[in-house]
């Protein structure tokens, strides 16, 4: 067998891991693997093939990143290419990936990302390509697993961040409104929020009204906590308002910290400062629970290689991992569950969702 390993989308922490697992237990079994560079930017003539073998893995399971590098406007089906007038077009690549694999003798695509990569390589496998699907993403919305790797790094960084707030903003009585990732997910909020002490937390699963978050701070004011921390989602949204976009062209979420923190110092008269953590949710290293879960879902994925089991997508459903349907997996992504234990504990806590 000779397969090949692509990471799409954006960067989590783990996948270095994934990758090292992945090819430790095709060597194991006498395999070949081949790294695909920056998506699927080596089979559409962008660089050649990398070889992976022990030597080109060892030492980067604790790594962040990923060695073969990764892109999220690489989708095959929506190449974007630039005419000679500067303008730019899309074209569907589909077919010259596919010979292109064939080209390469490939055996098997083992692809690591998130919603949109499993997507394309669903489309893929329909059109013949043997695939087997590794869920990453540190927003934690991909169906049909109990969570993904990258997330757990995502938010051990968040809550990291709002602990170091917590200080500056007891020293100056401020508000510190803080903006994470997440997407259309509150699940980095959430955790983070719970863990790190937030006295609101704004998540896309529920609608908020600010002067309730407003409340929320005269309250603490009046009590004599002269400061507040509010985590925000990225895709946190008002009531009857939309979600803050800083590039609507290509959907990118964010700018609603900015806008909070607005809102709340004209409402309050409170100093407010914002902060937006962006990418560096992305960066570093691992934690345990997300080295352990990549490489799991490595090893997990050889496995589904070897019993043919292509179209599905390794998940975490504890104490296993299992084997799920792409398609599947892709109906209906995870999203915030209003009557899970973490929002009734969020609320036992006293955290306002300003609803």
């Amino acid at each position: 067998m000779r397969i090949a390993i692509s990471t799409g989308g954006g960067d989590a922490p783990g996948l270095n891991a994934v990758i090292r697992a992945v090819v430790l237990s095709a060597v194991h079994r006498g395999w070949e693997c081949v790294g695909i560079k920056r998506g699927f930017g080596s089979l559409l003539g962008e660089s050649e093939l990398m070889p992976l073998g022990p030597q080109e893995v060892r030492g980067i399971t604790h790594l962040g990143g990923t060695i073969l590098g990764t892109s999220n406007r690489g989708n095959p089906l929506k190449w974007r290419v630039q005419r000679p007038d500067g303008t730019s077009a899309e074209r569907d690549r589909t077919q010259e990936l596919l010979d292109s694999f064939r080209a390469h003798r490939l055996d098997a695509l083992i692809a690591i990302g998130g919603e949109g990569t499993l997507g394309i390589v669903l489309h893929l496998w329909k059109r013949g390509l043997p695939v087997v699907g590794v869920p990453k993403t540190i927003d934690n919305d991909v169906g049909g697993t109990v969570t993904t790797f990258g997330f757990d790094s995502a938010v051990s960084t968040a809550t990291d961040a709002i602990d170091k707030l917590h200080s500056t903003a007891e020293s100056h009585e401020r508000v510190m409104v803080v903006e994470v990732m997440g997407r259309y997910a509150g699940f980095i909020a959430l955790n983070s929020g719970i863990a790190g002490s937030a006295d609101v937390i704004l998540i896309p699963e529920i609608p908020f009204d600010i002067d309730k978050v407003c409340d929320k701070i005269r309250r603490r004011e009046a009590e004599g906590r002269h400061f507040s921390m509010v985590v925000v989602a990225e895709g946190a949204v008002p009531k009857g308002g939309t979600v803050s976009l800083i590039d609507p062209a290509h959907e990118r979420l964010g700018g609603i910290a900015e806008k909070v923190a607005h809102s709340i110092e004209q409402m309050t008269g409170k100093e407010t400062r914002s902060l937006v953590l962006g990418h560096l949710q992305r960066g570093g290293g691992p934690t345990t629970f997300d080295r352990m879960l990549a490489l799991r879902f490595g090893a997990a994925a050889v496995r589904l290689v070897a019993e043919r089991q292509f179209g599905m997508m390794v998940a975490l459903q504890p104490p296993n991992i299992v084997a799920v349907s792409l398609e599947n997996a892709l109906a209906t992504p995870r999203r915030v569950s209003l009557d899970s234990d973490s929002i009734a504990t969020a609320r036992d806590l006293g955290i306002s969702f300003g609803d």
